[in-house]
């Protein structure tokens, strides 16, 4: 049943009803018109795991299984969508949200340009096309033509171009398929001018740098060997390898360069140095920046006998550039915040300082002609200068206003540079940016269908639990009655190093445009302020990010941008796990729950593809210490019975094979079980996409004006 036809009587009267009353005239027509929730019975196993003197019941184990595997859990995520997509129908507001969020979506947008023998490539959206298409033009003023349309791949447009780098000379595009959201790829190459592709394909790559020859004779990549029939989804990625493919060769040919049987746990990728003459691996065992650096030189046999630079595993290292035997890398080696540093690989041990840490975070360099760009986050906002290659500072690079700025990317033999920018309520412009001269011009800019000026971003900073000032950016539309509170969307990640920073959403801003408030946390756990700002959120640390989250909802209401009852949390992989965690300490604190894509078993996380990753950030649910840990907020196995627990909308999808939908299955039926208070608790299965990236413009829309609704459904927001 649509909105409008199950809310038309109340447009005779909605001209003399205050905003508030309408929402609650709404929302009684909806309870009296949908009969109560009945959820799904769910059968529950006497799985007891016995950890260090602890009973740890798993009543579902059986929903960790594959839905493409086990035709028990593929009836279960039906039935649950049966019941969430027949209450999601009722709610007032959806057809609203869903009508101005693609309008938000409908402009023309682009991706940050690459330059290759003259060509320069580049993505580009229309607007509501499900995924974005690839141009190459033939210098800088050519006109663009199509080289690669992924909306042709699939009908259901789930199919996506992932990672893509042209060759050297322009002459070669390589190429990544991502199909249904998963993390595996299909590499293939196409030839530019034709636009037809050979005959190369390579399979079973993932977490993979995609980097040519520089004489373009073929590419290095890393794949892990192929699963077993009907594991690809679950199985443990391990035994990670760097491989050479030579074009025109099957994949049977493809040269191992690089292995680790010996520590099977260790991901290894693969670049090209700058000169063409050194291929530079580094290995890791997790999310962390702890790295191994290895170095092949590159001749006309292959690569030669590997140079290790660093083997301890402690640090980050970026490579920047060489000038020969000179090395530049950022690192954070004696330098929390990261510092710019020089290494002459026939002395690896021996640093020089180019540029010393500073009160802002560096988080990225690149070279560019006879420059260096260096990346800052200074409170969670962008700043980038310009030095030379000894270090000496030549000038900021002046940016649009307060946002995020991304790219920078280029060659030793050109000075031509593209970056980024966005913000909150700003979508993407690239800029392109020549650093002999130093001039910035727009290469690609929106046009919009809503008016930037519109709409407010203030950054302010409150105090955790311990007393830590944590920043928070809060986004709301001008003329907005600020004397009471106002619906607020709270969104937080809280770990693995990620940084918060502003970035253009039209899923978020329809809910500010809507008249709600966003506010996003820069918890502990993320990298905005460098390494002990990640630590002091992270393994033993884990619950100071639970507490800044939680004291965000506390500093939204007692300074009245959001009323009580009126915040709703939201938060995706780790930071679904974070709204799962404090859903179960605070249940009171917030009106609605949106956790997508979490990880909501902290005892089996890293028992499935690339959940072993994350124990860099976790710990080892195999160690006493951290298994204790774990437990005390892992979200399945905290829920608390009985207790009234906010309005909840589990979000995952049947493809996701980073955090594999097992977590929220499993969170979902003991959430259901518990009757933990009146209000729904809902899970919402997308079919053919995973954890995210590739996942089609209608689908994204589709499942945020579900979330959104629902949101403002048990925040009081009233959506016209």
């Amino acid at each position: 049943m649509s909105r409008k036809s199950l809310f038309a009587p109340l447009a005779l009267v909605a001209l003399s009803m205050t905003p508030a009353a309408l929402h609650a005239a709404e929302a009684a027509a909806a309870s009296a018109t949908v009969p109560a929730l009945t959820y799904p019975d769910t059968a529950r196993g006497d799985t007891v795991d016995p950890q260090f003197g602890v009973d740890v019941a798993d009543p579902y184990r059986w929903l960790e299984d594959d839905v493409r595997v086990n035709p028990k859990v593929a009836d279960w995520v039906a039935a649950q969508n049966k019941v969430t997509d027949a209450y999601l129908a009722t709610l007032p507001g959806r057809d609203a949200f869903k009508k101005r969020m693609t309008e938000l979506y409908n402009y023309e947008r682009f991706g940050l340009p690459t330059k290759a023998g003259g060509r320069y490539f580049y993505t580009r959206n229309d607007g509501l096309q499900p995924q974005s298409v690839l141009y190459v033009r033939e210098g800088l003023r050519g006109e663009g033509r199509v080289l690669i349309d992924p909306n042709l791949w699939a009908k259901d447009g789930a199919t996506a171009l992932a990672e893509w780098n042209p060759s050297e000379d322009g002459k070669y595009l390589l190429y990544s398929v991502q199909d249904g959201g998963t993390d595996w790829r299909i590499v293939r190459v196409k030839d530019v001018a034709t636009g037809q592709d050979l005959s190369d394909e390579v399979r079973w790559v993932k977490f993979s740098a995609l980097d040519w020859a520089k004489d373009g004779s073929g590419f290095y990549y890393s794949r892990f060997p192929e699963p077993k029939e009907g594991e690809a989804f679950q199985s443990l990625n391990e035994n990670h390898a760097v491989y050479f493919h030579k074009l025109g060769t099957p994949q049977s040919a493809d040269v191992l360069i690089h292995a680790t049987p010996a520590k099977p746990k260790l991901n290894n990728s693969a670049i090209v140095t700058d000169d063409g003459k050194y291929l530079l691996v580094f290995g890791s065992e997790g999310t962390d920046a702890r790295l191994g650096l290895t170095l092949y030189p590159v001749g006309t046999k292959g690569a030669g006998k590997p140079i290790t630079l660093v083997d301890d595993f402690a640090n980050n290292w970026e490579y920047v550039t060489n000038e020969g035997p000179l090395f530049t890398f950022v690192t954070n080696k004696g330098a929390p915040r990261e510092r710019l540093v020089s290494m002459d690989i026939r002395r690896p041990g021996k640093l020089t300082e180019l540029v010393a840490e500073s009160e802002n975070t560096l988080v990225g360099a690149s070279r560019v002609g006879d420059r260096i760009i260096l990346s800052y986050l200074g409170d969670a906002k962008s700043q980038a200068e310009m030095i030379a290659l000894d270090g000496k500072r030549i000038a900021a690079i002046k940016l649009a206003d307060i946002g995020s700025a991304s790219g920078f990317g280029g060659k030793s033999s050109d000075p031509e540079t593209f970056y980024s920018f966005s913000s909150y309520a700003r979508p993407t412009t690239i800029y392109r940016l020549d650093t002999a001269t130093g001039k910035s011009e727009i290469f690609a800019e929106p046009k919009l269908t809503f008016k930037p000026d519109d709409f407010t971003v203030e950054q302010r900073f409150y105090k955790s639990k311990d007393g830590t000032e944590v920043p928070m950016f809060v986004v709301m539309k001008k003329g907005l009655d600020r004397s009471k509170g106002s619906p607020t969307l709270l969104y937080g990640y809280g770990g693995f190093n990620v940084s918060m920073t502003p970035g253009f959403s039209p899923t978020r801003l329809a809910w500010v445009d809507k008249g709600g408030v966003l506010a996003i946390a820069n918890l502990r756990g993320g990298g905005e302020y460098g390494k002990a700002w990640h630590d002091a959120g992270r393994l033993a640390n884990k619950q100071n990010v639970f507490d800044d989250f939680i004291a965000a909802g506390e500093y939204l209401i007692a300074e009245g941008i959001a009323g009580k009852g009126q915040v709703a949390i939201e938060g995706g992989s780790n930071g679904g796990l974070l709204v799962g965690t404090v859903t179960n300490q605070r249940p009171d604190l917030f009106a609605a729950a949106l956790p997508a894509v979490g990880v909501m078993d902290m005892l089996r996380f890293d028992r499935f593809t690339a959940g072993r990753y994350w124990v860099d950030d976790y710990g080892y649910p195999s160690k006493e210490a951290d298994f204790r840990n774990l437990l005390s907020y892992s979200p399945y196995h905290n829920i608390k019975a009985g207790a009234a627990y906010p309005a909840v909308l589990v979000t995952t999808a049947d493809t996701d094979d980073r955090v594999v939908p097992g977590h929220s299955f499993k969170y979902t039926a003991q959430l259901q079980h518990a009757k933990a208070g009146d209000k729904p608790h809902l899970i919402r299965v997308e079919t053919r996409a995973g954890h995210g990236s590739g996942k089609p413009t209608d689908k994204i829309i589709a499942e945020a004006a579900d979330k959104y609704a629902f949101a403002a459904k048990w925040t009081g927001l009233a959506v016209e």
